[in-house]
């Protein structure tokens, strides 16, 4: 069965529970033809000036963070404390979980703060253990000095040395938005039945909701869109909640891709059961009617765009609405600007100090912080304040 047709046949059925309520179908994934890659360019006009300064450092490759409406952040180390930092400047661990297995790329990596956490105390994580990829949810307790429960919300997804994914969100809808990558397996991606290569949309307790494409259909009913390589990010614009997830590409073509759900986004490394990357990120031929990206690093080679997260509030004078992006191996940020389909029209480099940069979450303040991929104690988080 196609993609369109079991989305339509998810939909059919929630219609028929919604008697009170009108039900209007999401559309279809979007077909066509790939994008130019849109170029960098200057900073446009009434952009705002950057001050940048460390927020805390003697940090082991920092991976996520994540904040309480107080400025209180939390965040996690990739060989596997989740920490935070409280207003005052004290940095306390809350946990160091012994199952985490740093190897490669993989370790302790997202981080989400439970949007109700000044009543339920609750932080998710993504890590790696021996044998898996998992999303646990830790209770800190009162003092913001360790923690008093873990509860393992999903699990099972192949683990590797390179393609975890593991990024954990919270949408503008309350539900839980996990990246995962798919771990170096073939056919995985493509299989609606496994959770690598997806991004999943959750309920707080790891449940599915009722309105995600696959439930009562063929495949996983937490998975929201599949076919990804390897999402390391993924935020919500701003005013639609509209998902845009960001994606290492293998040696060309990373992507930021804006979400349909049950949308496929065209990557089959699948050759005869054999993980080959020579096949096309997105691959039209295959999956005509699968994801155009948004924005691509195009045929030259990669860049490797890791966390993201969208630029609001009057501070950031025209980049207010932009998409901020996090880049690993070109080793700067870039503000990505879209057009009124949602599409990148063109991106600003910032931030080319010649750091690998992880992670990119604009703190209530409404500053911008970022994370750079460094470690030995020489990791930091960095503060961007705009004027």
């Amino acid at each position: 069965m196609g993609t369109r047709h079991k989305l339509a046949a998810a939909v059919a059925s929630l219609c028929l529970g919604s008697i009170l309520a009108a039900c209007v179908p999401p559309p279809p994934p979007p077909g066509g033809e790939l994008h130019p890659p849109p170029p960098d360019q200057g900073p446009p006009a009434n952009s705002p000036t950057l001050a940048t300064a460390n927020f805390v450092t003697g940090l082991n490759n920092p991976w996520d963070m994540s904040f309480l409406s107080d400025g209180t952040m939390f965040f996690t180390e990739r060989p596997g404390p989740v920490k935070v930092r409280l207003t005052n400047g004290t940095i306390n661990t809350i946990v160091t979980p012994a199952d985490v297995v740093a190897s490669g790329e993989s370790g302790m990596m997202g981080l989400a703060v439970d949007p109700n956490f000044a009543s339920n105390h609750f932080v998710y994580t993504c890590y790696t253990t021996a044998g898996d990829n998992r999303v646990v949810r830790f209770h800190v307790n009162a003092a913001l000095n360790g923690q008093d429960g873990a509860t393992v919300l999903a699990s099972g997804w192949a683990q590797a040395n390179f393609h975890d994914g593991c990024r954990v969100r919270f949408g503008a809808d309350g539900k839980l938005w996990v990246t995962t990558g798919d771990g170096g397996v073939g056919p995985a991606p493509q299989d609606i039945n496994g959770l690598n290569g997806k991004v999943l949309r959750l309920n707080p307790d790891g449940s599915a909701p009722a309105d995600n494409p696959f439930v009562n259909q063929p495949g996983d009913d937490r998975i929201y869109t599949f076919g990804h390589r390897n999402p390391q990010g993924i935020a919500f614009r701003p005013g639609t909640g509209q998902p845009y997830s960001i994606e290492h590409g293998p040696d060309k073509n990373d992507e930021v891709n804006r979400l349909v759900a049950g949308g496929n986004g065209g990557w089959d490394p699948n050759t005869g059961g054999n993980y080959d990357q020579s096949h096309p990120m997105t691959d039209l031929q295959k999956f005509p009617d699968a994801m155009i990206p948004a924005w691509r690093s195009g045929d030259s080679g990669t860049v490797a765009p890791s966390g993201g997260t969208f630029l609001t509030g009057s501070q950031w004078k025209s980049w207010d609405g932009a998409l901020a992006v996090a880049f690993l191996k070109d080793s700067k940020a870039r503000v990505m600007f879209l057009d009124g389909n949602g599409d990148v029209s063109f991106a600003t480099p910032i931030l080319a100090n010649g750091v690998r940069l992880r992670s990119a979450v604009q703190g209530p303040d409404g500053n911008l912080y970022i994370s750079t991929d460094v470690g030995g104690g020489s990791g930091a988080i960095w503060k961007v304040t705009p004027s």
